[in-house]
């Protein structure tokens, strides 16, 4: 079997190397072959776009390789929801995965069983952070307090006056404090020079 190794450190400071040679010796017991090494020297697992990840994760929809070795999960992701994230897009290509320090191991019923755990807990946490806002809403509306953007009252001969001095509507927008689409609408159909 084709293996990717994906090696991750926070600072230049820190070095790859442990990682690399674990999980070396892991895919030698195993019998794999590895055909890539992705590393991310220097970049946060906090980051969801990193180089190496990218080109990992492009190399796995094009089959370049069946499984992807970390020492341990937190090199491939810090949150659960970016893990999972990550691991559909690589089960979506047909590539395994493996925690080697975890035993987390996703080409077997065991690691697929934990990985269906990880799913239930993301979804789980999702679900409260929905509860939460929806009832922080409500609460709100009930105490009178008025959501979403402030509504603006726009002086639309005012808008009409910096139109016909050549003003861009750009500007004007940014003058009046609404959005550009706002002074669109407002001055559609009036022209530029007032009929006589």
């Amino acid at each position: 079997m084709k293996a990717g190794l994906y090696l991750r450190v926070s600072t230049n400071q820190q070095t790859t190397e442990n990682q690399r040679r674990e999980l070396e010796a892991y895919c030698e017991r195993q019998g794999w072959k590895i055909s890539a090494v992705y590393d991310d020297s220097g970049v946060s697992g906090a980051k969801a776009e990193r180089p190496a990840l990218n080109k990992m994760l492009n190399d796995a929809a094009k089959n370049k390789f069946q499984v992807l070795l970390v020492v341990k999960i937190d090199r491939l992701a810090r949150s659960t929801a970016n893990l999972l994230h990550i691991l559909q897009q690589l089960q979506t290509a047909g590539v395994g995965f493996v925690a080697t320090s975890q035993q987390l191991d996703t080409t077997s019923a065991y690691g697929r069983m934990v990985l269906t755990f990880l799913g239930a807990i993301a979804e789980f946490e999702r679900e409260l952070i929905r509860e939460r806002v929806v009832a922080g809403l409500a609460r709100a509306k009930a105490e009178g307090v008025r959501c979403g953007r402030p509504k603006t009252v726009l002086d639309a001969k005012e808008a009409v006056r910096l139109h016909r001095q050549g003003v861009s509507l750009r500007e004007i927008a940014k003058k009046m404090g609404v959005g550009v689409g706002t002074i669109h609408r407002a001055l559609s159909g009036v022209p530029k020079t007032p009929s006589k």
